[in-house]
């Protein structure tokens, strides 16, 4: 009997340790500067090159867009009022093929007056597309306020750095949808 209970009191100290230990490791904080440098992008002559970019993640309704926002050199060539925007692999104007859509993405570039000054790399998951433009548009603008602090007042101003809250009601019970109830019959 006596060894039973040395046991259990060998095994609950143990516990505890390891519950402390678990608390103690997800209350780390991690500081992560704004400017990283990316790493598998190969230059022109094949060799690994580190570009430094800003990273802000947008939403909108269900969609995230997680943004890079790179400085463009001038070797970079573009067609005037064009801007470099790459949304999941493909040129954003071959992704949101609908004009408005592609005039919500470039907003912030445009409020700016600085089309051609940057490139931007998203990732963009869920939702529509209205709302994945919409997220993709409130990254970008993240983004360039970390690059510059300056632009905060112009983005801001211009509504661009307000996420929009507004989402899909969630139903309510007795209802068929979240405000649409059954058919009333009178007797």
């Amino acid at each position: 009997m006596p060894k039973k209970t040395t046991t259990t009191k060998n095994k609950k100290p143990a516990k505890k340790a390891k519950a402390k230990k678990a608390v103690a490791e997800t209350k780390e904080i991690k500081i992560v500067e704004p400017a990283v440098e990316a790493e598998g992008v190969l230059d022109s002559e094949g060799k690994d090159k580190k570009e430094k970019y800003f990273q802000a993640v947008g939403r909108r309704k269900e969609s995230v867009a997680i943004t890079r926002l790179y400085t463009k050199k001038s070797t970079d060539i573009v067609e005037d009022d064009k801007a470099l925007i790459l949304v999941n692999g493909k040129d954003y104007r071959q992704y949101f093929t609908d004009q408005m859509l592609q005039l919500v993405v470039e907003s912030p570039l445009r409020k700016l007056k600085s089309l051609n000054r940057f490139k931007a790399t998203a990732l963009v998951n869920g939702g529509g597309l209205a709302g994945q433009a919409d997220a993709l548009k409130h990254g970008l603008s993240r983004a360039l306020v970390m690059f510059d602090l300056n632009f905060r007042k112009k983005l801001k101003k211009a509504g661009f750095l307000t996420r929009d809250s507004r989402t899909k009601e969630r139903r309510k019970y007795g209802l068929k949808k979240a405000r649409k109830a059954p058919q009333w019959q009178k007797r």
